[in-house]
């Protein structure tokens, strides 16, 4: 290494011992001018864009992960893994980003308690740290609620697939939304129908068929509201309170068998039934509800898809109804 490039290292660390083994063993850090000395290549030139000099509406990095705490409806923190999405636009006269700042950005959040609003905040700094109009982010996580059985009183917990989503505009007006999957059993009402009918004119024994089931609660939040983990679940337990169940003695079999009879569901009925819940909550600007239901008589999946129809909200679009599976 000649002597000028060893005068842009700073060196830390030493070793007590013969010098060859000094000198091999010294550990060199970057100083801030040899750093200002690297050649930059992604925020190079407008010259040096390849392909076609056009807006990018996303460019980023895709799950990330790291312990965050997310805030309990009890206001307790929890650690969890969570999976992170973070994106920003690109103007057609730049070529690109410093991929490393997405990240580096994030972690200076790390410590905090995370929110929706909080996500705002983080938001804005990506805009300023990488000279960007428009932003984006979506934390993924699994959610654990301690339940109740039915009748023994055994708890357990269920685990809950929840996504915070926000989205900063060239102006920095500020979107959030949750999106929250909610297992369930939906009893076919046909097949309920044909069994009963098979005890009372042939006086056989048949058994209605039905199936682990998904919702996926798609809302966006007022600006200004507070909308909670916890007040998903309840409107979805209202809705279909045939949740399926984590810990179970006979007993507790026993209701759930008798909370399916009384509740049987097509798919169609599953997402009317959510949305009667969402469409009163004051809290909710929009919402999208999409169901599967993972038929056990059939070889494919039963899926439907209902939205409140704001203008330039959700729009039903499902990219992948295989996401649904559970």
């Amino acid at each position: 290494m000649k002597d000028s490039q060893k005068s842009n290292y700073a060196v830390t660390g030493s070793v007590e011992s013969n010098p060859q083994a000094v000198e091999n063993a010294q550990v060199l850090t970057a100083s801030e001018q040899y750093r200002d000395s690297l050649p930059d290549v992604q925020n190079a030139s407008p010259a040096e864009i390849r392909g076609a000099n056009v807006p990018i509406l996303q460019t980023g990095i895709s799950n990330f992960r790291l312990p965050l705490k997310v805030l309990t409806e009890k206001n307790e923190a929890v650690t969890l893994e969570v999976s992170v999405n973070g994106t920003v636009s690109v103007a057609a006269e730049t070529k690109g980003i410093n991929m490393s700042r997405i990240m580096r950005t994030f972690y200076n959040f790390k410590d905090r308690i995370f929110t929706l609003e909080l996500i705002e905040e983080i938001l804005l700094r990506y805009k300023a740290d990488l000279a960007s109009s428009r932003a984006r982010l979506r934390l993924s996580f699994s959610y654990p609620v301690l339940q109740k059985s039915l009748r023994s009183g055994l708890e357990g917990y269920q685990y809950y697939q929840v996504t915070y989503e926000g989205f900063v505009d060239d102006l920095d007006r500020f979107r959030k939304r949750i999106h929250f999957d909610f297992i369930y059993s939906s009893a076919c009402p046909s097949s309920a129908e044909l069994a009963e009918h098979s005890r009372e004119e042939k006086n056989l024994y048949a058994i209605p068929h039905s199936q682990r089931s998904k919702a996926r609660l798609s809302v966006e939040v007022r600006p200004g509201a507070l909308l909670g983990i916890e007040d998903l679940l309840r409107h979805c337990q209202k809705g279909l309170p045939t949740e399926t169940q984590v810990m179970v003695r006979r007993e507790d079999e026993q209701a759930f068998a008798e909370l399916n009879g009384e509740q049987p569901k097509f798919v169609e009925d599953a997402v009317r039934l959510v949305y009667e819940q969402l469409q009163g909550d004051e809290r909710i600007a929009d919402f999208q509800i999409a169901c599967s239901h993972l038929e056990s008589l059939h070889s494919h999946d039963a899926v439907a898809v209902i939205n409140k129809g704001v203008s330039g909200g959700f729009t039903g679009q499902i990219e992948d109804f295989g996401s649904l599976l559970c």
